[in-house]
């Protein structure tokens, strides 16, 4: 399966959701040209067409179908998304809502055999895979579009007749076990788990995807039944549809397949997600790892995006801003030599998205790389800091990855999946405008509330036997 299982890709690269790209000004001529007609579109006119192009209806069992079509070459994609992952993991399932993602290409009752599920799947000519995240785990498959009701089928005898085989299961976590080997073999591995344990505390179990490895050895077809059956309800799923499709026959279409799969009790009214303790203090990591830099990593809690809605619009372009390759953040640390690269990220999620500067140094440059680190972070609320070409550069190129990604029918089923489990298929249409009417004030709201003076924990990886040699205490990093 395809998966991110250390974290979402935006804790990797900057911004707030996998399927709009981030980084410098888009150059391409035709990156110049949509710059320009962008520029002159109406604030709302995006939205209006993103909403105008989208279809949605709720079955009566609770399951939405959203349908966003795509025409040009016949193919669909179908995404059966479903509000679960990690965030839904008290200790004794961490790891399960993964485990849970591979079984459901195993044996169920409409093909009890693997090689049968394995032989539909060809015979469709389907590329189908699955992920697993904080909030959601997705289901989706890409077929030529006549396919469309045997691709459905096809999701829909995986997801309702699963049989859970204990030999199927005792095989699987074998493979998942050998993912989490593979993750724990990087250098970066035991930093992340450590920084992640400190930062979530009780709540460390809903962040950590790749979950525990005792639970994962332990797991039992009972406690696959029981996530089943308390998340895999159709009032806790979506159904979208990409491609080149007519949106009210995909709707007929759901409706025949999955209208008669049975409407479940709220799963969150049966296990309630406890609230993120916040962090009350400064913390510091250090491992060593046989490396040649000093990795640092620092961690704030961000905006929770349901209590602090607005907060997530002024930290993604706070974020892009600060990682233009030539704004004055990234001139003062990266061209001074202390740093040979900088990110900063904000991951926009319901249950507290963690705000991440990550960069590297010579381990003999750290003292000063960080204090010039803190020092470029504490400007940014000077008078003055973000310039208007700054903000439109950054708001424009945002515009334009967003239109491109809805032009490709797969990626924009990852989108509005996404958005549609961790927010609001509104928050997904209202994106671009809300980033448009961002301001200087807001980017520094946003960094006086979430991010200075604020209690952090600050990770350092540095090369085997280099703390000794440098002199490197906790207690400087927690002042």
């Amino acid at each position: 399966m395809i998966r991110e299982i250390n974290r979402s890709p935006r804790a990797l690269a900057s911004g707030s959701t996998p399927a709009r790209s981030r980084g410098g000004r888009v150059r391409s001529a035709l990156g110049v040209v949509l710059l320009a007609i962008l520029a002159v579109l109406p604030l709302g006119a995006q939205r209006a067409e993103l909403e105008r192009s989208t279809t949605r209806q709720v079955l009566p069992n609770g399951l939405e179908v959203i349908v966003a079509p795509a025409r040009g070459v016949p193919l669909a994609t179908v995404e059966l998304v479903v509000r679960n992952g990690a965030f839904t993991q008290p200790p004794e399932y961490a790891g399960l809502a993964h485990l849970f993602e591979h079984m459901f290409f195993k044996a169920n009752d409409a093909y009890p055999e693997p090689d049968a599920f394995m032989d539909r799947a060809a015979d469709l000519g389907a590329v189908f895979n699955a992920t697993t995240r904080e909030e959601q785990v997705t289901y989706y498959l890409t077929v030529v579009a006549d396919s469309l009701e045997g691709g459905m089928r096809f999701l829909s005898a995986a997801l309702r007749g699963a049989q859970f085989r204990a030999d199927e299961l005792a095989r699987e976590k074998v493979v998942v076990l050998g993912e989490y080997d593979r993750a724990e073999s990087s250098p970066f591995f035991r930093l992340d788990q450590k920084i992640g344990q400190v930062l979530w505390g009780d709540f460390w179990s809903r962040k950590n995807t790749i979950g525990d490895r005792g639970v994962i050895a332990d797991v039992t077809p009972e406690q696959m039944r029981t996530i089943r059956d308390l998340y895999y309800v159709p009032n806790n799923s979506a159904l979208v549809v990409t491609g080149d499709v007519d949106p009210r026959a995909v709707v007929r279409l759901a409706g025949a397949v999955f209208g008669d799969w049975p409407r479940g009790a709220d799963p969150f009214m049966r296990a309630p997600v406890p609230a993120v303790n916040p962090l009350t203090r400064n913390v510091a990591v250090i491992v060593e790892e046989p490396v040649n830099a000093a990795t640092v990593q620092i961690q704030w809690h961000g905006p929770g995006a349901r209590a602090d809605e607005a907060a997530t619009f002024a930290a993604d372009v706070f974020s892009d801003i600060l990682n233009q390759p030539t704004s004055r953040f990234q001139r003062r640390l990266v061209e001074s030599g202390l740093w040979q690269g900088v990110l900063v990220n904000y991951y926009t999620l319901a249950n507290v998205g963690p705000i991440t500067v990550s960069g590297q140094t010579a381990p003999e440059k750290l003292r000063e790389a960080l204090a010039v680190l803190d020092s470029a972070l504490a400007e940014t609320v000077t008078s003055g800091y973000f310039t208007a070409d700054e903000l439109e550069a950054v708001k424009a190129n945002r515009a334009v990855t967003t239109a491109f990604g809805a032009e490709r029918g797969s990626e924009n089923a990852h989108t509005i999946g996404f958005w549609w489990s961790v927010l609001s298929l509104d928050y997904h249409f209202r994106y671009i405008d809300e980033m448009a009417r961002q301001t200087p004030a807001q980017l520094q709201a946003y960094a006086r509330k979430y991010i200075l003076g604020k209690p952090r924990v600050t990770g350092v990886m540095l090369p085997t036997g280099a703390r000794a040699a440098i002199g490197l205490t906790a207690a400087e990093l927690e002042r």
